[in-house]
């Protein structure tokens, strides 16, 4: 048995569920099952999402306050009048600028833009900045992807006599601010999605100012939409899809020179914008004025943007060393037998990373964790907060919001402030509610599968088709697909070797499976047993040739695992873990935190052990499973070795004993220092067979031996030959090593099955969804 990383939660849907097909739509019961997971159950709903039109994004001019905001740049344009973006410090807020500005350029403004300090002003608009704005001459100023919680600078503002029209697609509380006019796509009855990320908000009012679809400005709303990650369902979905098409043919400088420096060639997908242009645009605002982002977004010039990508890069490059950095010394702070959450600080932490942090100590030690810097000038601490699924850190810390003198966030991640003096108040509430409310299991991390697929039907057509779902983000996960087949082949790989590489085969289909960082479970694998892994299906493209490919993302074997490793040397256990493990050997052990024991042991006192490690074989097959029954392993690992073997001598017949008994009977006595080896060569019989007999003999007083020479013992009574201990010990040595040791494979797993009737099969756990 080798358990799973992660908690694996299965989609299903109805058996007789399908799509309504009201239009023609040729599609593979793989994908029909993945568009019903989506709850897309028209044919017609299926095609708009295969096919992403811009003909099906919603008007502009639908979102409330659109045309009111519109007049009111047209006016200030044609006055002349200064009109300031004011942005924020993330790729969603810097791209959301650079959009604004582009527009607002293109239609002749006299514009600026503006994004607050992380460090020094924080998230949103604040009224320093307002009256920086004012004394600067700014008559308008127009917020993006921030400003729908501004209360108290909507009405600075208003007292400076700027108007301020504010575009936002973040959560409003129950206060708007009073301001020019708002541009939020949830807070418009007449407009149909409101999961526009902020970008997504600023594209739709920079369409409604310049009159047309501004189709170049797409690869900018790609970025922003996917490192905010927000759901890529319907217009994200499409503004999403055509942004990256875009940004593979962009002849933009800003967006050549990121593509240089992320080694980026060939078409753009979802998962180089995540994991190598987001972080980077998001690097310049964790360390430093964002506005060198935008500056790189604005800019004609590919020289200057070459360097603004070089010196991005290198900001990248710091905040990567930062936080592997602050990594290790939280690592260090972290108990590891914590069972509540983690929560660490110290001095001279940047904030802009903390959430990253956060994120790292979570994934490595599976526990919600809360990462702060500490002012020691204030005795403050603030940080960030990310939590695992089952832990609802919201909701939880608002239980003793109290506590803190800054808070917010959501479920899994949340920003706070908090005096030192309550940190272990926090601490100890925040432990006792994961008490109360998780158990060992919800500790793991989640991944939810979209189905089961056989080997022998994935090949290059079903994985392309497959990707027709893509650009995958949130809303729309890329799908995870379970596989449960004996590898053919396995081994590690990389100059490390932690790496994993499998191979199955089926019906002549060949797929493999990669597991990065994975290679500890090779170990753990053993012959012949049926794996399940889960991961993404995918082409694995080298030198020309294509291959289907799984990466996996986690593996498990739920049967019991039995390692043959009989007459092996050197066997290496160290992978085992000791705590969970009891071996069955006469001699001292190397690794002394193992359990040792041997076949006289009362087994009423042992206790349960996932994997038992047999060196010596029993001498009674009983006691072996006496020992098996008591501890109930999951994984038993064979180790033995045979230096005089009984199965390997020939046991003598009935005849072989008849036969002697009767040269003995004969001659009354037979001197076997002179006679042996006659006998040996008369019956070639080996000298432990003849001797053997003897001692038979001996035990059941058929004769008598001294100093070599066997006596006929007169009138002896009647026994028969199984009587005899040494005869009994004998039998029970050969049936030892024929079932432990001669034993094929599966005749071997067979024999320790019978005696396993502890085992049950785990069931997989599922969850309310279509697979």
């Amino acid at each position: 048995m080798l358990h799973s990383k992660a908690n694996w939660k299965s989609l299903q849907i109805d058996t007789d569920a399908e799509l309504i097909k009201d239009i023609p739509l040729e599609i593979s019961p793989v994908v029909e099952k993945l568009l019903l997971q989506r709850d897309i159950h028209l044919a017609s709903e299926a095609k708009k999402f295969l096919s992403p039109s811009l003909d099906d994004l919603h008007h502009p001019e639908n979102i409330q306050g659109m045309e009111k905001a519109t007049l009111r740049v047209k006016e200030a344009i044609n006055k002349n009048e200064k009109i300031l973006v004011y942005g924020d410090y993330d790729a969603d807020g810097v791209t959301s600028t650079s959009v604004l500005i582009k527009a607002l350029e293109e239609l002749g403004a006299n514009c600026s833009y503006y994004i607050p300090n992380r460090f020094t002003e924080g998230y949103g608009p604040n009224e320093t900045a307002f009256r920086l704005a004012y004394t600067n001459g700014f008559t308008l100023i127009i917020t993006v992807d921030n400003g729908i919680t501004a209360v108290h600078e909507a009405e600075i503002a208003k007292q400076l006599g700027i108007d301020l029209i504010i575009t936002d697609h973040h959560e409003a509380q129950d206060e708007l601010p009073d301001a020019y006019a708002i541009i939020h796509p949830a807070l418009s009855i007449d407009y149909p999605f409101n999961e526009l990320a902020g970008v997504g908000v600023a594209f739709k009012f920079a369409q409604h100012l310049l009159g047309y679809f501004p189709e170049h400005l797409l690869e900018l709303v790609a970025i922003g939409t996917i490192a905010d990650l927000v759901p890529l369902r319907g217009e994200n979905r499409i503004l999403v899809y055509h942004g990256l098409k875009a940004l593979t043919s962009s002849n933009t400088p800003g967006i050549l020179a990121l593509k240089q420096i992320c080694q980026l060639e060939g078409s753009v997908a979802e998962e180089d914008v995540g994991f190598k242009i987001g972080p980077r645009l998001n690097a310049v605002g964790r360390l430093q004025d964002a506005g060198l982002a935008v500056e790189l977004l604005l800019t004609e010039f590919l020289e200057e943007a070459n360097e603004l990508a070089e010196e991005i890069n290198r900001l990248n490059q710091e905040r990567q060393r930062i936080v592997e950095s602050i990594t290790k010394e939280a690592e260090k702070m972290v108990d590891p037998d914590s069972n509540g959450v983690l929560i660490v600080y110290n001095e001279n932490w940047n904030e802009g990373v903390l959430g990253i942090v956060a994120s790292k100590l979570v994934r490595r030690f599976d526990r919600p964790a809360i990462v702060m810097n500490l002012n020691p000038e204030t005795n403050e601490l603030k940080g960030s907060a990310r939590s695992i699924p089952a832990f609802d850190m919201f909701k939880n810390c608002m239980k003793v919001r109290h506590l803190f003198l800054k808070f917010g966030g959501h479920a899994q991640a949340a920003g706070m402030t908090v005096a030192k003096d309550n940190i272990e108040e926090l601490q100890a509430a925040l432990n006792n509610f994961v008490a109360e409310q998780l158990t060992e299991e919800d500790f793991k991390q989640e991944i939810v599968i979209s189905g089961t697929v056989e080997v022998s039907d994935i090949n290059e057509h079903i994985i392309d088709e497959i990707n027709r779902l893509a650009p995958y983000g949130m809303g729309n996960p890329k799908p995870i697909f379970k596989v449960k087949e004996i590898p053919a082949d396995k081994r590690l790989i990389g100059s490390k070797r932690n790496h994993l590489k499998l191979q199955f085969q089926k019906d002549g289909n060949v797929l493999d499976g990669i597991g990065f960082g994975i290679g500890e479970v090779y170990h753990k694998i053993s012959p012949n047993t049926p794996l399940q892994v889960i991961g993404e299906l995918g082409i694995n493209e080298w030198n020309g040739n294509r291959k289907p490919q799984i990466m996996i993302q986690d593996v498990k074997i739920d049967e019991w695992q039995l390692f043959d490793y009989r007459g092996k040397r050197n066997v290496d256990l160290s992978f085992l873990d000791k705590e969970k493990t009891i071996a069955v050997s006469r001699e001292p052990l190397l690794d002394s935190n193992i359990q040792r024991i041997d076949y006289n042991i009362d087994v009423m006192n042992l206790n349960e052990a996932d994997h038992l490690v047999l060196i010596d074989m029993p001498t009674d097959l009983n006691d072996l499973i006496a020992i098996i029954k008591q501890i109930k392993p999951v994984n038993i690992y064979a180790c033995f070795k045979v230096h005089e073997s009984a199965y390997l001598k020939t046991f003598p017949s009935r005849e072989d004993f008849i036969w002697l008994y009767a040269l003995i009977h004969k001659r009354k006595t037979v001197d076997m220092n002179r006679e042996v080896s006659g006998i040996m060569k008369a019956k070639s019989w080996s000298k432990e067979h003849i001797l053997f007999m003897v001692e038979v003999f001996s035990e059941l007083e058929f004769i008598s031996v001294e100093h070599g020479v066997l006596s006929i013992k007169p009138n002896p009574d009647k026994k028969d030959l199984e009587t005899s201990r040494i005869y009994q010990e004998r039998l029970r040595k050969l049936e030892v090593e024929q079932t432990l040791y001669y034993s094929n494979y599966e005749q071997f797993k067979k024999w320790f099955e019978s005696h396993m009737d502890y085992l049950v099969k785990p069931k997989e756990e599922i969850v309310n969804g279509l697979s």
